[in-house]
């Protein structure tokens, strides 16, 4: 029995899709939510697991063997969130329990690594046998970016030359489902990222190709930036934090391309063109 958490999520969904296309059945995979009701399409096994309310995480894992820990989406509470699920695999005696991290999340000073820093230690420290997924950045990040782009013409930003290795969020639910009913992934780490890093340059290059409309980049001081995005009636915290991501860039934090994700999907990655195009096509 394979135990998705966050199946309701964007990648948790993508995962259980990928699982079943790899023929497992239907009632060997559970989706574990915070909310039932809305895994019913799913169409697998569907339980109530509550990172805030430990109790439900037993049952969620009773009879798991693999366990893909999907991390959490509140940035500040996540630590304690993913250790209240690592406890409750050992309890269960999972054979696998998978964690999605971020690159180089060991060593890297990307803005987001340290809960998933903790969380890989507090991982190993549990002797729960165990496989780090150390996502980069998925495409579908920018397809908001690229509307706006279509709108205005102009991709603001504070990313410089850096460029992002980025893939499909389905690559990264196929690799996940790839290592959830593969063997030998104990105890392993895997670097995962597109074939390709691409600027925010080549992103505007790649609008203006597809849609016919031309695209610049315009790359901003920081504060301005974050001022720019405030200017637009996003919170303060989320400005910081996406202007933070593209300091992250121009540093070339998430430029690695290791090919790592492509040997796991036993093809190339999914190029960010057609996330574009995508876009484009509505």
């Amino acid at each position: 029995m394979i135990v998705v958490t966050g199946a309701t999520g964007q990648l948790g969904r993508l995962v259980v899709t990928a699982l079943l296309d790899r023929g497992v059945p239907a009632d060997e995979v559970v989706a574990a939510v915070r909310d039932p009701r809305r895994a019913e399409d799913l169409g697998v096994t569907v339980r109530e697991a509550d990172y805030d309310r430990p109790g439900t995480l037993a049952g969620a894992f009773r009879g798991a063997e693999e366990v893909l820990l999907i991390s959490g989406n509140e940035v500040g509470r996540r630590v304690p969130q993913h250790r209240a699920a690592v406890d409750a695999a050992k309890a269960a005696g999972v054979r696998l329990l998978a964690y999605t991290s971020v690159l180089r999340a060991d060593t890297t000073t990307v803005s987001v690594a340290p809960e998933h820093r903790a969380t890989e230690e507090y991982v190993r420290a549990s002797g729960v046998p165990f496989s780090f997924l150390r996502n980069g950045w998925y495409s579908e990040n920018y397809e908001q970016t690229i509307r706006q782009a279509l709108a205005t013409g102009v991709i603001p930003g504070a990313a410089g030359d850096g460029r992002v290795a980025s893939a499909s969020r389905a690559d990264y639910a196929a690799a996940a489902a790839a290592v959830l009913t593969g063997e030998g992934h104990e105890g392993t780490v895997h670097e995962l990222s597109g074939d390709t890093a691409w600027s925010m340059a080549d992103l505007a290059a790649m609008i203006t190709e597809v849609s016919g409309t031309e695209v610049v980049y315009q790359d901003l001081p920081v504060e301005l930036y974050t001022r720019t995005l405030a200017g637009v009636g996003l919170p303060e915290e989320v400005a910081l934090m996406l202007a933070r991501m593209d300091t992250d860039i121009a540093a070339g934090l998430l430029a690695d391309t290791p090919g790592e994700l492509s040997r796991l999907l036993g093809r190339p990655t999914t190029p960010m063109r057609d996330t574009v195009l995508a876009v484009v096509k509505g």
